[in-house]
């Protein structure tokens, strides 16, 4: 079966996060009892929990997925909109934890 736009970006998105030792994440499976607008990926990297939330395109998060972004980043973790164009802001997230939590963190753009 081919794969759509966005299950590209999530396998290059997969690939770069595999690269990292020490980093735990995972990809939760919607059902029916689950939490609605839960980003695609989340983890955990030197003690900071991260969020990716995969689009393809222009392609924009839902209010569902803004409302659970904007809690996850109340809480202190941090999040991230991936697409084809900026999949290089993981590697600035992830390598630069500290500075990229207080930056991205503090804007209201999802």
């Amino acid at each position: 079966m081919a794969k759509t736009p966005e299950g590209k970006v999530k396998d290059k998105v997969k690939k770069l996060l595999d690269t990292y030792e020490g980093i735990y994440y995972f990809m939760p499976i919607g059902t029916m009892y689950s939490r609605i607008g839960v980003p695609d990926i989340v983890g955990s990297y030197q003690g900071k929990f991260f969020a990716i939330e995969c689009k393809a395109g222009n392609n924009k998060p839902t209010a569902l997925q803004v409302r659970e972004m904007e809690l996850i980043r109340r809480a202190g973790g941090c999040v991230a909109v991936i697409n084809e164009t900026n999949i290089d802001d993981i590697k600035i997230m992830l390598e630069n934890t500290k500075l990229y939590w207080r930056l991205h963190n503090a804007t209201n753009n999802p």
